[in-house]
């Protein structure tokens, strides 16, 4: 089953990879930089939002993640296409 996608599940998704983006890179700073408070409050501030986003994203389009890290409707909407990685 093919559902149509608006110009929002863009938006949210491309916000979701920038949030993404954001929290590999300050992890990779924060393994050789612990002690930076700084990017530590950023790092927590940009996973809060990141979660956010994502419930809402999941809220509207469906499940991000499989394996039990996301949760799915009635019915079951991991047969709903297109799936997040393929847009």
């Amino acid at each position: 089953m093919n559902k149509k996608l608006d110009e929002q599940y863009y938006r949210q998704l491309l916000e979701l990879q920038q949030l993404d983006f954001a929290l590999v890179e300050l992890t990779l700073y924060l393994d050789t930089h612990p002690n930076d408070l700084q990017a530590l409050q950023q790092f927590n501030q940009l996973a809060q939002q990141r979660k956010q986003c994502a419930h809402q994203f999941e809220m509207q389009y469906g499940p991000l993640l499989q394996f039990g890290h996301s949760y799915s409707k009635y019915p079951w909407q991991w047969v709903e296409t297109p799936w997040p990685w393929q847009v």
